[in-house]
């Protein structure tokens, strides 16, 4: 489970970044979303190719606890964030399958993960699915024992 502090920290920004205007996680197509248990699943079998799974959050929730695999590409609410997203896969063809997630705040109140699916549509990746967290990170990831690692 998530420190206390660092789950207030994320309420925290994300309060912060829904200042500034920003697209709503429910305008992702619901076909282009992924259940944790699905991911972790496909991420644990020893079969098949695994996608890129990129944490388009904040850096602070990223080194407490992520996804293992997944690297650090955001935060995609903010202009910086989304640059990062765009270097990191400027090298990947766009048939690259790609998993985005956040979980910094409930889904309905996340400024990261609708704008980290738009950059890359707009950049032409088309196997894009984003991982539905409905509540937090450490509610929806880490307290159902899927696999997670720390630090950079």
């Amino acid at each position: 489970m998530l420190p206390a502090l660092a789950w207030l920290i994320g309420v925290l920004i994300c309060r912060q970044a829904l200042a500034a205007t920003h697209l709503p996680a429910s305008s992702i197509p619901r076909a282009d979303l992924i259940q944790p248990a699905a991911l972790a699943a496909r991420l644990q079998s020893a079969t098949g190719v695994k996608p890129l799974v990129l944490q388009v959050g904040f850096q602070v929730l990223f080194r407490q606890s992520h996804i293992v695999g997944a690297d650090f590409a955001g935060p995609a609410g903010q202009a910086d964030g989304l640059e990062v997203l765009g270097q990191r896969v400027a090298q990947l063809p766009k048939e690259a399958e790609i998993v985005l997630y956040c979980g910094c705040c409930p889904w309905a109140h996340c400024p990261n993960v609708a704008a980290a699916y738009r950059k890359l549509r707009e950049l032409g990746f088309r196997n894009l699915k984003v991982l539905y967290i409905a509540h937090d990170f450490g509610t929806d990831w880490v307290e159902k024992g899927y696999p997670v690692s720390t630090g950079q």
